[in-house]
């Protein structure tokens, strides 16, 4: 018996070598594709068989008429292409299979909303650091704690060969836009059913990626933050004078998010545990709330997230058109009723992952299910349904990205939120009209501390 016991444990230890090392070569051969069949990101580097979603070719280039000394100014590079046809409510059926389900109720809802196809252009554009720390993480990034933590993972995409639904939701969680970018006049605003349009809060706004220093070589740790936002609200009336910071952990399961409010009126500094999930986005106006803030914003804990896989869906696409001060400044962009200005929008034909989320037993939330599209090039960007408890479309959201001039990198924090239930809209984090977002040099994290709120405070 006991000789058998050893001829057991030996095999036992040569299948779990052999398991090792069949990993092992997985994750080289998944490696060696990387910037060769496939990008250096892990989508796929060619067009489809269709050509309607072209081969990816390289990062944008500037249009002539770009001004480097306006920086967050960024005409639009395609301001001479025509659509290639509309979808709206009459032929939307031809098209049903690449058009999302709130798009598609948004069309039979409203007659005047139509989705204005263009021309497809891959234009993300990474620096090497985070292309070579993508490569670092295949076959050694991994997530724990039921998919709430990752481990052994650079700061580039965690999971260029996703697998799984929380590994599609940790890329978009990383996303790359810059290591920092602010703005003098960040705006949010609600459009009513008349078409009456309400600012809900004006400020200056940092968004800072420390994960993404340059100089950083090591893995992330778990005690690490991996996106910080900074707020300090001008207007209007109510609110000027308020600062708000918001901190999100690697840990979502012993740390997750920290945030901190600045009340004039009070004069202190007060944790704001409410910044998260499904409480009502601060300058949402009662259209959004806070967790999907530029689609998803916040912590995995709620959902169990399935990859359904990916498709070819039109969505928001280089933005420049809605986000050009010349072409579509905020007054044109919402000048219509339950939604931005279709004259103002461009779609295109992209690949997206489909993550469905469900909420988990025992968990609450506004929305019962959400479905979600990434984008295979920029996973930051995308459109999510959310459905309530009865199973119908509650709201959609939708990114309004583009991919920046002036250095690697890409602005995906601005988006829109249609209330189907209500018939309004909010646009957010809304720069055309104060001069764009600008990438900056970063600040050092006192600067993102309830003391910075506490000092820099109206007394």
């Amino acid at each position: 018996m006991f000789h058998k016991i050893k001829i057991m444990t030996a095999f036992a230890g040569i299948a779990g070598i052999a398991v090792a090392n069949a990993a092992f070569a997985g994750a080289e051969e998944d490696a060696a594709k990387l910037g060769t069949t496939l990008t250096p990101w892990g989508a796929e580097k060619e067009g489809n068989k269709e050509g309607t979603i072209p081969a990816y070719t390289g990062p944008i280039k500037p249009p002539a008429s770009y001004d480097p000394k306006k920086p967050g100014v960024r005409p639009d590079p395609f301001a001479g292409e025509k659509p290639l046809f509309s979808i709206d409510a009459k032929n939307v059926d031809k098209y049903a299979d690449k058009v999302s389900e709130g798009n598609k109720a948004m069309l039979k809802k409203y007659p005047t909303y139509r989705m204005d196809i263009y021309p497809s252009h891959r234009t993300v554009n990474y620096p090497k650091y985070v292309l070579d720390n993508t490569k670092k993480n295949v076959g050694q990034c991994k997530t724990v704690a039921d998919g709430l933590q990752v481990e052994n993972c650079y700061a580039g995409f965690p999971f260029p060969f996703p697998k799984t639904g929380s590994e599609v939701m940790w890329n978009r969680l990383w996303k790359f836009d810059a290591h920092m970018v602010e703005s003098a006049g960040m705006t949010g605003t609600v459009v009513d059913t008349q078409g009456n349009r309400t600012v809900t809060g004006v400020g200056k706004m940092w968004i800072d990626y420390p994960i993404y220093n340059p100089a950083k070589t090591t893995p992330v740790a778990l005690n690490e933050t991996y996106g910080r936002i900074r707020i300090d609200y001008t207007d209007p009336p109510r609110k000027a004078g308020e600062k708000l910071i918001v901190l999100d952990a690697v840990d979502m399961v012993g740390t997750g998010r920290k945030a901190f409010s600045y009340l004039p009126g009070q004069r202190r500094v007060k944790l704001a545990p409410d910044i998260a999930y499904d409480t009502p986005s601060p300058t949402g106006g009662g259209a959004g709330t806070v967790d999907e803030a530029a689609v998803w914003y916040g912590s995995l804990d709620r959902y169990n997230f399935k990859l359904i896989g990916k498709k070819e869906m039109y969505i928001p696409y280089n933005a420049y058109k809605i986000r050009d001060p010349q072409q579509c400044p905020s007054a044109v962009a919402m000048k219509t009723k339950n939604h931005l200005n279709p004259d103002c929008m461009r779609w295109e034909l992209h690949r997206v992952w489909v993550v469905e989320a469900t909420l988990k037993t025992g968990k609450r939330n506004v929305y019962a299910k959400r479905t979600l599209y990434w984008d295979e090039d920029m996973p930051g960007i995308g459109i999510s349904d959310n459905y309530d408890s009865t199973g119908q479309i509650y709201r959609t959201t939708h990114s309004l990205p583009i991919s920046l001039y002036e250095t690697q990198g890409h602005s995906t924090d601005e988006w829109v939120t249609y209330d189907l239930a209500t018939g309004n809209y909010a646009r957010q984090e809304d720069v055309t009209d104060t001069g764009g977002w600008i990438v900056t040099p970063a600040k050092p994290s006192s600067f993102f501390s309830p003391e910075a709120l506490a000092g820099e405070g109206v007394r």
